[in-house]
């Protein structure tokens, strides 16, 4: 039992950094434009100041309240830890990445981005300690609509990318490649990192 509660939390810790890493990895590659929520944080942060870690941590607050108050219930401590922990590890990638002036080097940071994020949502989310406010969202509809993770998440970026634009978000080719394909990435890496959890804690 204590085996496999320190193989989750492990996942949990190491897939939370992976996704802030693969976004802070995506605005310092900016030229081909960030992601959705990216650019609604930035959108808020351009109107109202702060910082774009301190804007992820409040749309999820936001996000937590209301499903919870929805389903009258309040979500597990991964959640409340997932809302807190990306926004401060986004603000600490961003100081600790330089910005990058190279064209070529700005999309290949771009690229390799994307997919640090989709393996650090799948291993987070596979530990089962806690689902983020987003993907708890992302999670909630698929259970409603009984649609696949692809689907469901490729929808809401999409929703989210026009609502940050309309606020004055940076939207870019990049926005819709994130929002288009982070979804099918999700799809492989989630079940991928659960076979990697059942083979750590069997042994």
């Amino acid at each position: 039992m204590t085996n496999t509660l320190y193989i989750r939390w492990s996942f949990f810790i190491v897939g939370l950094i992976l996704l802030a890493l693969g976004i802070a990895m995506t605005i310092r590659g900016e030229l081909l434009g960030i992601g959705p929520w990216d650019v609604l944080h930035v959108g808020l942060f351009i109107n109202f100041g702060l910082s774009i870690g301190i804007w992820s941590i409040t749309t999820g607050l936001l996000i937590v309240l209301s499903t919870s108050l929805y389903f009258k219930r309040w979500p597990p401590i991964g959640t409340w830890l997932n809302m807190v922990l990306i926004g401060v590890f986004i603000d600490m990638f961003l100081w600790v990445l330089p910005i990058v002036a190279n064209p070529i080097a700005e999309i290949a940071l771009f690229i390799l981005g994307v997919a640090v994020m989709g393996f650090g949502v799948g291993m987070y989310i596979a530990s089962n300690i806690g689902a983020g406010p987003r993907d708890s969202l992302m999670l909630i509809l698929i259970e409603k609509t009984g649609w696949t993770v692809k689907r469901v998440r490729t929808l809401i970026e999409i929703v989210v990318a026009v609502l940050g634009w309309l606020l004055g978000g940076p939207v870019g080719v990049g926005t819709v490649i994130i929002a288009l394909t982070l979804g099918y990435i999700v799809h492989f890496t989630l079940p991928l990192s659960q076979k990697w959890i059942v083979q750590l804690t069997s042994k």
